[in-house]
């Protein structure tokens, strides 16, 4: 995907705001961008800022992150937060579960390249697995 075909933040004045820890990866599919991060790591060489723990900075665009990455030395490549009001859980592989309820979670940013969940998607996903 190009830098500015990444989706933007759907609620820019929130960045910024989300809790530090969210789940991680899986899902499969997404409702809403929150933000993308940068992660820093002081012992890669990132400015410490909280002694030598490791911290983000949020941004409402890609680009903006991707950007910053590039400048800050000791960064990691930008992650994403999403919102998933469905997702599919995989208890084991093979097994896909529907689940409906609110999940925050960091994903990589090339996973965006699906776009978001549409009506039955995750129906269609589960049936055609069987």
């Amino acid at each position: 995907m190009r830098e500015d075909a990444y989706p933007k933040a759907v609620d820019p004045s929130k960045v910024g705001s989300y809790p530090a820890l969210a789940n991680a990866g899986a899902g499969y599919f997404f409702d809403e961008v929150l933000e993308y991060r940068v992660w820093c790591h002081p012992e890669l060489g990132a400015p410490k800022v909280s002694g030598n723990d490791d911290y983000f900075h949020s941004f409402a665009t890609y680009s903006d992150a991707f950007a910053f990455h590039k400048a800050t030395r000791g960064s990691e490549e930008p992650l994403v937060l999403v919102r998933q009001l469905e997702h599919v859980n995989e208890p084991k592989p093979g097994k896909y579960v529907h689940v409906k309820g609110e999940r925050i979670a960091e994903w990589q940013c090339e996973w965006l390249k699906r776009g978001p969940r549409q009506p039955g998607q995750i129906e269609a996903m589960i049936k055609k697995s069987k």
